[in-house]
């Protein structure tokens, strides 16, 4: 992966004046930037960018999700596509110097520009000052933000009329094929959704459970999101402003059900996709439903979403030898609904991430004897230090518009602010050292996250390894939650767990709060090991350093996968459905590849 750096003041050996003018700075590298782009002068627009400078386009030029490192790199990329992209109509929103630290500041301009032939874009800019000078980019980032001719249909394009009840809008696609199947109806594919139907692309939502919104209702009841509520607003419809912080999961579940029905969105409850096979001739695809019961075959769909959760809801239980003998109860933490039936019972709960301390944590209320199997180290942050300084101000009360806010995040390439992200995993853990010295002195073993930063790559490359402590971690400390991690498991007797150390833990219920497995598993039962075979991989970053398969195409022609928490489903979901959207439309250009 490439090896990016901070633009402190040593490594530029220059600093900012005291008396910059910041405006002016602005003005002048966007009237030669855009100048150079609309010309096509490739050359030119690079010799505008440091030398360890990142270039991050997602969609606008390269209809891809791409990330350039380097001026060489960005250079080779610039020449390829500046002049085929077309560039116009450069306008500067804003600009501004941030100072993030006594060596470290710069100059952010956010701009609009046209990508001719296709749509509207932004772009976040960001300059650094060199010892001659001169303020060059270290990190610039573009966005297709609409499709020319296409906008949405929101604000004063939004339609006349409703389309009828919201029964007939749920049947609709009874009375003609539908362009996109989703299959799943949590917030992803609800998501998704809502931005296709703005778009005007007829998409039926398959969702397995009898109501939306089961997918959480049925979970464990002390589940709630750890995520503040400014970051998981859903696109078009933000939670009202009464809503609590932290979101229990089934008050979320019935906010899915009432967004659903305000935004008439086409879902098929109690439905499941039983295949899904492309043509061989035409590209489309073939899809077969189980709807109540009854099947029904849709032989024209032109594209098929995957919006069934981390793993594709495959569960990861892992296998031990003598599973089979013990005899109490096995379940994986996404079975586990409440504590109250395990009540003068043993609880073992494998796992100490997000999952396993909501579970020990329930456990414990209801005064049950519960111990936590820790495997490997495990980041922890709380929530009163950690939360706040990840979020704040973008995701806070009084922060910018979502919409700005998701932009900006997008617009700092994950691996391009490592050192950025150590630095905050660093002043959290200062923050917190009560709480970290508490967890050592009772023997739970925490780490620094990859490369220790935190809880900055952790959800781009595992989708796990941490927890935002909201109260398991004192238990855990007080002895309340017991901690067994100085050895391995090496198997299940009939009345627990024996480790390699000869101990064993005596468990009437084991809980197995170990993730989920491959997503392309979901994909190959229901499409098929031809086109499994043929999938990229989903989740993790890349060599560039963008998330593998989500959002931007399986490899497939119309396979896409959907996922992500709420703040990533939303953002995205506009990603994923102005590519289907401009592919319908005849728009979308060639995939500038990885």
């Amino acid at each position: 992966m490439p090896n990016f750096h901070l633009p402190t003041f040593e490594r530029l050996n220059a600093t900012v004046p005291t008396d910059v003018d910041v405006e002016q700075v602005a003005a002048t590298w966007m009237r030669s930037f855009s100048q150079h782009a609309e010309e096509g002068n490739a050359l030119a627009v690079t010799a505008l960018f440091t030398q360890d400078s990142y270039w991050r386009d997602m969609l606008a030029l390269t209809w891809n999700f791409r990330t350039f490192h380097g001026s060489a790199s960005i250079a080779k990329f610039l020449a390829d596509r500046l002049l085929p992209a077309s560039l116009a109509n450069f306008r500067v929103q804003d600009s501004a110097l941030q100072p993030l630290g006594p060596d470290l500041a710069w100059i952010r301009i956010s701009f609009d520009f046209a990508v001719k032939g296709v749509g509207n874009a932004s772009g976040i800019v960001r300059l650094v000052p060199q010892s001659d000078g001169v303020w060059r980019a270290w990190g610039m980032y573009t966005n297709l933000e609409g499709l020319e001719g296409f906008l949405e249909r929101i604000g004063a394009l939004r339609p006349e009329f409703a389309p009828g009840s919201h029964a007939e809008s749920r049947n609709a696609a009874d009375n003609e094929s539908p362009v996109v199947v989703i299959v799943g109806g949590g917030h992803s594919g609800l998501a998704l959704a809502a931005r296709l139907k703005s778009l005007e692309v007829r998409t039926l939502v398959v969702e397995k459970n009898a109501r939306i919104g089961d997918n959480w209702r049925n979970r464990y009841d002390a589940l709630r999101l750890h995520d503040p509520v400014w970051y998981d607003h859903m696109p078009y419809l933000p939670f009202p402003s009464t809503w609590p912080i932290y979101t229990p999961a089934k008050k979320l579940a019935n906010w899915l059900e009432t967004y659903a029905d305000a935004l008439d969105l086409d879902v098929w409850t109690s439905s499941t996709v039983l295949a899904a096979q492309p043509s061989s001739s035409s590209g489309n695809w073939k899809v077969v439903i189980n709807r109540d019961g009854a099947e029904r075959v849709f032989s024209n769909v032109h594209h098929v979403v995957f919006a069934t959760g981390w793993g594709g809801g495959q569960l990861n239980v892992p296998s031990f030898p003598g599973m089979d003998t013990f005899k109490g109860e096995m379940l994986h933490s996404a079975e586990y609904k409440r504590s109250e039936r395990y009540k003068e019972k043993k609880v073992v709960v494998i796992g100490a991430c997000v999952s396993a301390h909501d579970v020990a944590a329930d456990c414990y209320s209801q005064g049950i004897d519960v111990t936590m199997y820790q495997r490997t180290s495990t980041y922890v942050m709380s929530t009163r230090h950690g939360l706040s300084a990840l979020m704040k101000p973008s995701y806070w009360e009084g922060g910018p518009p979502t919409e700005e806010a998701d932009r900006d995040g997008a617009s700092l390439a994950p691996r391009a602010v490592v050192e950025m992200y150590r630095r905050l995993t660093g002043a959290v853990a200062e923050a917190d050292r009560e709480l970290l010295d508490g967890l050592r002195g009772c023997g739970f073993r925490v780490n620094m996250g990859i490369e220790g930063t935190g809880s900055g790559l952790l959800p781009f490359e595992r989708g796990g390894g941490y927890y935002l402590d909201v109260g398991a971690s004192e238990l855990l400390i007080s002895g309340k939650i017991k901690l067994k991690n100085d050895s391995q498991i090496s198997g299940f007797t009939e009345r627990g767990v024996r480790f390699e150390d000869g101990s064993e833990v005596e468990a009437d219920v084991v809980v197995f709060a170990t993730g989920f497995g491959d997503a392309r598993n979901t994909i190959r039962k229901v499409c098929g090991d031809t086109v499994g075979d043929r999938c990229a991989r989903v989740w993790g970053l890349d060599e560039e350093g963008e998330v593998n398969g989500a959002w931007r195409g399986m490899g497939v022609r119309g396979l896409w996968y959907m996922m992500g928490n709420l703040a990533m489903s939303r953002f995205y979901s506009k990603h994923v459905a102005l590519q289907i959207k401009a592919m319908e439309e005849g728009i979308f250009g060639e995939r500038y590849g990885a």
